[in-house]
C-alpha cells in the first residue's frame, strides 16, 4: 500500500462507548444477600402466624430483583464502536441480545445531528448520511453526549479537510 493510501485510511478518531454500570459483581452478591436475609427475616412472623403465602411473595420479590439485575448486567455487554478516517466513517453497534450491526458512511457527506433541549442539554445524537439517521451514544448522559458530540464533530470536520501529506516524503 502506498503512503497516500495509508494516510487516507489512518483513523482520525476511534472510540468505544460502553454503558456505565456502577455495581460490580461483588456488590451484586452483597445486595442480593442483604435483600434475601431481610426477606427471610420479615417473613418469619407471617409463617408463625399461619400466613405462609406472604413468605412466597417475599421470595418472589427477591427473585424479581435478581432477574432485573441479571438483565442489567446482560445489557452492559452492549457497546458502540466509531472510527472516522478521511475516507470512511464506520459505526459498529453491538447489542446485548441481537448481536452486531454495522454502518459505513462517507465522512464528506455525513453530518452529526444534535437534538438539544434548552434546559437539559443534548438529548440525542445521530449520524445522518444519504437520508438515513443512525443514533449514537444513546446511553450517555447529556454532558457526556455534549463532549462526545464535540469530539466526533471535530473528527468529521478534519475528515472533510482531507488527509495531510508530508510532501517531503511523497
Amino acid at each position: 500500500m502506498n503512503d497516500v493510501a495509508e494516510i487516507a485510511e489512518r483513523p482520525l478518531f476511534t472510540t468505544v462507548i460502553r454503558p456505565h454500570r456502577s455495581l460490580m459483581p461483588s456488590g451484586f452478591r452483597l445486595v442480593m444477600a442483604i435483600v434475601a436475609f431481610a426477606a427471610i427475616f420479615a417473613s418469619i412472623p407471617f409463617i408463625v402466624l399461619g400466613f405462609w403465602p406472604v413468605a412466597g411473595f417475599y421470595g418472589l420479590d427477591v427473585a424479581l430483583l435478581y432477574f432485573a439485575f441479571r438483565r442489567n448486567f446482560a445489557e452492559a455487554r452492549g457497546y458502540e464502536e466509531i472510527t472516522v478516517s478521511p475516507v470512511q466513517l464506520r459505526l459498529r453497534k453491538v447489542h446485548w441480545r441481537d448481536g452486531p450491526q454495522e454502518w459505513r458512511m462517507n465522512p464528506l457527506w455525513t453530518r452529526l445531528h444534535k437534538d438539544v433541549h434548552p434546559e437539559f442539554g443534548v438529548q440525542k445524537l445521530a449520524l445522518v448520511s444519504r437520508g438515513q439517521a443512525v443514533g449514537v451514544g444513546g446511553f450517555l448522559s447529556a454532558d457526556e453526549k455534549e463532549s462526545f458530540g464535540t469530539a466526533l464533530g471535530a473528527a468529521l470536520a478534519e475528515a472533510r479537510r482531507g488527509p495531510t501529506y508530508d510532501h517531503a516524503h511523497a
